[in-house]
């Protein structure tokens, strides 16, 4: 069964984050150019949060207030949802589905080590079931 560390071997382990204190319209540039949904919320090298597309629309788009003067501190999501390399790929797909989350930052013994989005498990999931299936094919072909 594939784990967490088999997708970041494939995809690598860079962390794309942002400051705390930086404003919010410069995180959702920064994401665009990026072209990512999500940056983890750094401070002195520790995981403070985790800033969404989500959070930007819902809590600044939403309710009209000002990207420019808010800072990412302002709208992030602080109760950080993680993962470890060795979990399944099936149980952090269940974990994420259920928690209604796109990104999950991957921790090892306390310190951050990645992360992956729903999409990079959804990949990884369907490269396993075609694998499957062509065994499966070769198996019935002889």
């Amino acid at each position: 069964m594939k784990t967490v560390s088999d997708i970041l071997a494939k995809k690598g382990t860079e962390i794309l984050s942002i400051s705390p204190t930086v404003t919010v319209i410069d995180a959702v540039k920064a994401m665009a150019q990026q072209k990512v949904g999500a940056l983890l919320v750094l401070e002195a090298g520790k995981l403070r949060g985790i800033v969404s597309e989500q959070d930007y629309t819902r809590k600044v788009i939403l309710t009209c207030l000002d990207a420019e003067q808010m800072l990412v501190q302002d709208i992030m999501t602080r109760q950080v949802v993680v993962t470890r390399p060795d979990q399944p790929v099936q149980e952090v797909m269940a974990i994420m589905t259920e928690c209604r989350i796109r990104h999950l930052p991957v921790m090892h013994n306390g310190e951050l080590v990645g992360l992956v989005s729903i999409g990079d498990l959804v990949k990884e999931i369907i490269s396993e079931q075609q694998f499957i299936i062509a065994q499966l094919e070769n198996y019935i072909h002889g």
